[in-house]
């Protein structure tokens, strides 16, 4: 990869522009605050911002989010839009946990019906939801259901009796990628599929129960269902091996054949096809398989998260009133339109670590949130919490409906895990509020709080640059990790 300068020049509290140089094809431009710049120290993620702007067919800017960091190819938080007919797409601009996303389940239970239970709750699902390294569920696919479930997402594991058709409606595109072909997806992807369907993985990825703390949109927060004291579940996890292994697999095929682009490319790893050519074509259907798997796959931990509610504190599903408030997706590349110099053009928007926030209006949203815009889910470390916020205007406009995805790392696992020797994390966060359980000491190591930016600068920096709108924020109570 070619080492280039980089320089920032501030536009405002939040914005930062990278000029065109060399054979960048777009100016930079990246979302976040001085006290965010600082705590990157020698982080290289905005050269990545740099590189991406070199791919064919980018339009307007290359964008990085508030909690950007350094990622493969594509920097973690970064987002880049193409032009559909003259453009690329890269698997490094999606990611290898293809539709890593968050799920929100809202409430009819306050902190004081869940207080004196916390640990058997915890407890409960750390034994019901699969976690870990590898891990693998209750299910063992058939061929013929794996591919029913890379195709029809959510509604299959709804059909299986995994939720409702309610669950469906709020789910990002329904749960579902339109395009999905199974004959695109390698054997050894299916095979890494097979059994992992229904488990939490590992890493980054959790379960975790928290209290609304804070509501400060009123208005939207009562459309959402959300009020002060109230529990909420937010699961976050992805496609598992079959996604890590399409995007492998993909990224292998692009990188031999870089030289038929024609163009020159800073990075290997920023391998693309032309998005009208076959491998393009090829690429974006089995993505969309990996995101469909994704999708039935917090489906189906959604199911067994509200059952062990009901078996934990011995409350039917009336009195519970588990309800999905949203699953928004990160890592993923779709076909979209948007503005671009005053004329609506379809584009193929990658978002890495980015979430989409579309405005009140959109005909992508469900009815029941069209007058107010998408709810937007930010996860922070597992000591913290999360924000509910709300899509807007400003970010169709000017980030193709995109904001952060959550806090961002600032430490590497490696890096944590050095930082945290000798300590005891379950025991630090329990001093903290927060029961924890992991399948492994080496997760709680590698996810220190202070390995992650600190939520709060993250968000302030969406919300004052009117990417996204806050609406509530929530704290922890009880988490689980593979």
């Amino acid at each position: 990869m070619s080492k280039i300068s980089v320089t920032l020049n501030k536009l405002d509290a939040c914005r930062w522009s990278i000029p065109r140089t060399g054979g960048m094809r777009v100016p930079g431009l990246i979302y976040s605050s001085e006290t965010l710049l600082r705590a990157m120290g020698n982080d290289e993620s905005p050269q990545q911002v740099m590189n991406v702007a070199h791919l064919p067919g980018i339009v307007k800017y290359s964008l990085a989010m508030p909690d950007m960091h350094w990622g493969y190819g594509f920097p973690i938080g970064g987002v880049a839009a193409f032009d559909a007919k003259s453009g690329v797409i890269s698997p490094g601009g999606v990611g290898y946990d293809i539709n890593c996303g968050c799920r929100m389940i809202t409430s009819r239970l306050n902190f004081e019906d869940i207080r004196d239970r916390l640990k058997d709750l915890v407890v409960a699902l750390f034994h019901n939801i699969p976690s870990g390294v590898g891990s693998t569920g209750v299910l063992k696919l058939s061929p013929k259901e794996e591919r029913q479930v890379l195709t029809q997402g959510s509604r299959w594991a709804v059909s299986q009796g995994y939720g409702s058709e309610e669950d469906i409606e709020t789910t990002e595109d329904h749960g579902a990628m339109a395009g999905a072909d199974p004959d695109k997806v390698s054997p050894r992807a299916i095979e890494r599929g097979r059994d992992q369907l229904g488990t939490l993985g590992s890493g980054n990825h959790f379960l975790e129960v928290e209290v609304v703390e804070e509501i400060f949109d009123p208005e939207v927060a009562a459309v959402f269902g959300l009020s002060v004291g109230q529990v909420a579940v937010l699961i976050h996890t992805g496609s598992r091996g079959l996604g890590y292994q399409i995007c492998d697999d993909y990224l292998a095929r692009m990188v031999k054949k870089m030289s038929e682009l024609g163009v020159p490319i800073p990075d290997r790893q920023l391998a693309c096809s032309w998005l009208e050519s076959q491998a393009g074509r090829d690429y974006l259907a089995a993505m969309s398989c990996a995101a469909n798997y994704a999708w039935a796959n917090r489906q189906m931990l959604m199911h067994w998260t509200r059952e062990t509610f009901e078996k934990t504190l011995r409350k039917s599903p009336r009195e519970l009133g588990m309800k999905l408030l949203y699953d928004v997706c990160h890592n993923i590349a779709k076909l979209e339109t948007f503005p671009v110099d005053g004329n609506m053009m379809e584009l193929c928007v990658h978002r890495k670590g980015a979430t989409r926030s579309f405005p009140p209006g959109h005909p992508a949203l469900p009815v029941c949130y069209r007058k107010v815009g998408q709810p937007v889910l930010i996860p922070g470390d597992m000591g913290t919490g999360s924000y509910v916020m709300v899509g807007t205007e400003k970010a169709y406009q000017e980030t193709f409906g995109s904001t952060c995805h959550g806090a961002g790392r600032v430490m590497s696992r490696a890096q944590a895990t050095r930082a945290s020797s000798g300590r005891q994390i379950a025991r630090e966060m329990a001093d903290r509020g927060v029961l924890v359980m992991a399948s492994g000491k080496g997760t709680l190591k590698e996810e220190i709080p202070e390995a992650y930016k600190k939520l709060d600068d993250v968000i302030d920096v969406v919300h004052r640059a009117g990417l996204s709108r806050k609406v509530a924020r929530l704290r922890a109570v009880c988490c689980i990790k593979g």
